[in-house]
């Protein structure tokens, strides 16, 4: 086997071991209608796993996720809508288990509070540079000249001095 062939089959496997999206779903948990499992993946994604936080419930192998991904099944089995299903598990868990909360006065934080930080990130840095800038413009600026009493002040000053 050549240099080039080792590295390819070595490349495939470590590609086919990483985990994929929807890998956590087990063949347990999925439904005979393939309809009603297309829409519990979609609901899925939607839903924050609680355990992992920055992960869908769908990619998710937390118990929690799984707990909640046979939940969706059986109120979709149950004859609910994709946005009843939905509602029911905000209702349970509130708004942190969506991935893409509403924007509503609870959430109001959550939307804005990324863009506030970086407002007065912003601001910090130009209130320091324009402090800079003054202080500077103040440090290289000339005093005024002495007018002719001020030097018939200073000369007396320094000839007591000597």
């Amino acid at each position: 086997m050549t240099r080039s062939a080792c590295f390819g089959f070595l490349l495939l496997t470590a590609v086919l071991a990483l985990p994929g999206p929807g890998r956590a779903v087990n063949p347990d948990e999925m439904l005979a209608n393939p309809a009603l499992e297309g829409r519990a993946r979609e609901i899925s994604k939607e839903l924050r796993c609680l355990v992992c936080q920055n992960q869908s419930i769908d990619d998710s192998d937390a118990q929690l996720a799984k707990d909640l991904r046979v939940l969706v099944r059986e109120r979709l089995t149950a004859g609910d809508s994709d946005r009843q299903v939905i509602d029911y598990v905000v209702s349970r868990y509130g708004d942190f288990v969506l991935l893409k909360p509403p924007f509503k006065a609870t959430t109001l934080a959550l939307w804005l509070g990324p863009a506030a930080i970086v407002g007065l990130g912003v601001l910090a840095v130009a209130l320091y540079y324009r402090r800079r800038a003054r202080a500077t413009a103040a440090g290289d600026a000339r005093p005024a000249p002495l007018s002719d009493e001020e030097k018939r002040r200073l000369e007396a000053l320094l000839k007591d001095d000597a």
